[in-house]
């Protein structure tokens, strides 16, 4: 309780404000224990960390599967090409375009499939301006894919911005080669 005076009348108890501060603090408190859930994110597909060619089908998104050790090497395991981007940059290259016709002429055979782009970026710059990239990037190839007719809710899209690099070293052709958008496809059986 605060007690406040009131000129020559005396005091007067205000519970009011207490009570405020007290339902706020009690407020943040439950939001911030329902946010901590131990339950995994779903629905993401898989991530290919190492490659130029991918696609590859599971459940689980390309970060799971480099965690877990179960990454595919570049090349194996999927139909659709990945795309590279210049530095700092997130249209589409003249010579991507084919292989985004390539990758659309080949979910337009596979109706039952859908894909995830997934937008990298070398490790230049903060986290923060990688992760905004890499989402323009993935937004740059869906919208390629549905101009070639590709229905855009079998399109999604994710950013790994610098956090899954194919190439370590520090020069420009292995930057080059982190520059890209995966393509993850989903549904129905892979095959070639």
């Amino acid at each position: 309780m605060i007690r406040i005076h009131r000129g020559r009348g005396g005091s007067v108890t205000r519970t009011a404000g207490v009570m405020r501060i007290v339902a706020a603090a009690l407020l943040c408190c439950s939001l911030g224990a329902a946010g901590c859930s131990s339950k995994k994110a779903q629905g993401v597909d898989n991530l290919n960390g190492a490659g130029s060619q991918v696609g590859t089908e599971t459940d689980k998104s390309t970060l799971e599967k480099n965690a877990s050790g179960e990454g595919v090497i570049g090349g194996q395991g999927g139909p659709l090409t990945d795309i590279h981007f210049g530095y700092n940059d997130y249209t589409v290259q003249p010579q991507d375009s084919s292989i985004l016709r390539a990758n659309a002429t080949w979910l337009q055979d596979h109706p039952d499939r859908n894909v995830q782009v997934e937008g990298n970026c070398d490790d230049r710059g903060s986290e923060e301006y990688n992760i905004a990239l890499g989402a323009k990037r993935a937004q740059s190839a869906k919208d390629y894919l549905t101009t070639l007719g590709i229905s855009p809710g079998r399109i999604s899209t994710i950013s790994y911005g610098k956090e899954l690099p194919i190439c370590h070293e520090q020069d420009e052709s292995c930057w080059q080669q982190n520059r890209r958008d995966h393509f993850v496809v989903s549904g129905g059986q892979a095959s070639r």
